[in-house]
């Protein structure tokens, strides 16, 4: 793989594109800093060589061009600190203002150029933004996972400038290192945790899956479509009901291709969609009209955690409840901590971005697993098997 490590960065300006798309509070301070923190060794590693950095970066989705709640100015304090260097900032991506900066930048200095998105071109992967994104450094590292997935102008197209002097920065080679470990090398058996509110966004990765794994462990608001298929009252939980011969389809190719597919069989329900909502427990298909189960019950719980601790590879994409709400966290911190028992003994756990991410740094347990993917939607499209423009274009 073609990564940083190969490369001699003295005299060079390189251009990373990193995935800074952090959430903010209200008054604009960081509340997770952890794709920040995630690209640091990539950075010094450029620094440590005698090499400059420009950095870019998209800031959620901003509508109609510059807008202050979605610029990266906002980052520039908290990054200079992690850092330990005065990060300088360009109130452009292009233009210019970036020209300059970017032109003055001396060895061992960092620079942050504004959000990405605030121009429309970025999105729509326009070559001529690529090139104005590409005249501004020597050498071009993505280091951004989380937009892998999207042929972006500067996760795609720009790499096309720079022939020969292109490659991954550490937290994109790690995440495909895992995930290829994961999907490709598994120590057997192998046990995939799906939850999410939906059976349909995960459809295409329950199919892979069923080609690799020996146990599929199903919770969350998608399994209330397993369980309404198969006969078993709900109440008023999610439910996709276009969905239902797809919850049995999957069931049948479980059988047929001897995976062991395990379902709750007890729930936690909430009288309303509510962090205060009334609480009440039944069977999972057993629930009382005007209820709706928010998470897996204790037994669900104890199930999932026996399959989970005779595990040697552990893939958990999707939690099993409303984890948000602390009334119903239970399962999912369960599901968690089983994880981090098979772990410290021996098993490999990767977690997949998003929501499973957030779970376990919300339970503090992040540092105990093998690995915690920093991209929902980019690590779930390769688990599909899908190409990923972002790496493909490293890889030309």
């Amino acid at each position: 793989m073609n990564t940083v490590d190969q490369y001699n960065f003295k005299g060079q300006k390189a251009l990373i594109r990193v995935d800074f798309n952090v959430p903010l509070d209200k008054s604009f301070v960081i509340t997770d800093d952890t794709r920040i923190r995630a690209a640091i060794p990539t950075i010094k590693k450029i620094l440590n060589d005698g090499g400059a950095v420009i950095l870019m970066s998209h800031l959620g989705r901003p509508k109609e061009g510059p807008t202050e709640k979605y610029s990266l100015k906002h980052l520039v304090h908290h990054l200079s600190k992690v850092l330990g260097t005065t990060v300088k900032f360009a109130d452009d991506c292009i233009g210019e203002s970036a020209m300059k900066l970017a032109a003055s930048l001396n060895s061992g200095e960092v620079l942050l150029l504004e959000n990405l998105r605030f121009y429309k071109e970025e999105e729509k992967g326009d070559e001529a933004f690529a090139g104005k994104l590409a005249a501004l450094g020597t050498f071009y590292v993505n280091d951004a996972f989380g937009t892998a997935h999207r042929a972006h102008a500067s996760t795609a197209v720009i790499a096309k400038f720079f022939p020969g002097k292109k490659c991954f920065g550490y937290v994109m080679a790690g995440e495909l290192e895992n995930a290829d470990k994961v999907l490709n090398h598994p120590v057997k058996p192998f046990t995939a945790i799906m939850g999410g509110a939906k059976v349909s966004d995960k459809i295409l990765i329950i199919e892979q899956l069923l080609n690799k794994v020996d146990n599929l462990l199903i919770g969350g608001g998608m399994a209330f479509t397993f369980v309404k298929a198969m006969g078993g009252s709900i109440g008023s939980s999610l439910c996709e009901e276009d969905k239902l011969d797809l919850a049995l389809r999957i069931l049948e190719l479980a059988k047929t291709k001897g995976v062991k597919l395990v379902l709750p069989v007890d729930a936690v329900l909430g009288d309303k969609f509510d962090a205060n909502a009334q609480v009440g427990h039944s069977d999972i298909n057993k629930i009382p009209e005007g209820w709706m189960g928010l998470d897996i019950g204790e037994k669900s719980a104890q199930r999932f955690a026996e399959v989970i601790a005779q595990s040697r590879t552990l893939l958990w994409n999707g939690p099993s409840g409303v984890f948000e709400f602390d009334k119903f966290a239970a399962g999912t911190k369960a599901v968690a901590e089983a994880i981090v028992k098979a772990t410290d003994h021996g098993a490999f756990s990767l977690i997949g971005g998003g929501d499973s991410a957030a779970a376990i740094n919300k339970f503090h347990l992040g540092e105990k697993v093998s690995y915690v993917s920093t991209g929902g939607g980019a690590l779930l499209e390769y688990i599909e098997g899908k190409i990923l423009p972002g790496v493909a274009a490293i890889n030309s």
